[in-house]
């Protein structure tokens, strides 16, 4: 087991991104609760209902120079642990929510913007494995909010 922290928090009421920034987050098993999802077909939904990213990532893509942030590439929660331990069957326990990594997020051309020459394709799990974002599936629903720790299972 690993420990780690919620380093932000971020859902939109208009849908696209960058999300804003928010203090909690309601995680129902659809997904986050008041968030408007535009591309339904590939987000949102039981299995994609939170997505998630490493602080590490966006660390590393900031010293190089690309202007990812919090929430500008669609995440709901940025969370500092390592990146390497974020994968498919992980379980991730907050104070109040169990979630479950269910597959990688592809990253796609509306977060261009996050990246030196639009290369969104920096957070593909194809090209730099483990280097995403990842959708997770609700197992307990409830609140999240900033600053919790966060309890990552590999054991599940």
């Amino acid at each position: 087991m690993i420990s780690g922290e919620i380093t932000g928090l971020f859902a939109t009421t208009v849908g696209g991104v960058p999300k804003p920034s928010v203090d909690s987050i309601q995680v129902q098993s659809v997904g986050i609760k008041d968030e408007i999802i535009r591309d339904k077909k590939h987000h949102g939904g039981a299995e994609k209902a939170v997505c998630l990213l490493a602080q590490e990532i966006v660390d590393e893509l900031r010293a190089s120079g690309h202007p990812i942030a919090g929430g500008t590439t669609g995440e709901n929660i940025l969370l500092d642990v390592p990146f390497s331990s974020l994968r498919p069957g992980v379980r991730l326990q907050f104070p109040n929510v169990l979630l479950e990594i269910t597959m990688a997020a592809s990253p796609c051309k509306t977060i261009k913007e996050s990246f030196l020459n639009q290369d969104f394709n920096l957070l593909s799990d194809k090209k730099y494995p483990g280097k995403t974002r990842w959708y997770a599936r609700v197992l307990v629903e409830g609140t999240i909010h900033q600053g919790e720790k966060v309890i990552v299972n590999s054991d599940a």
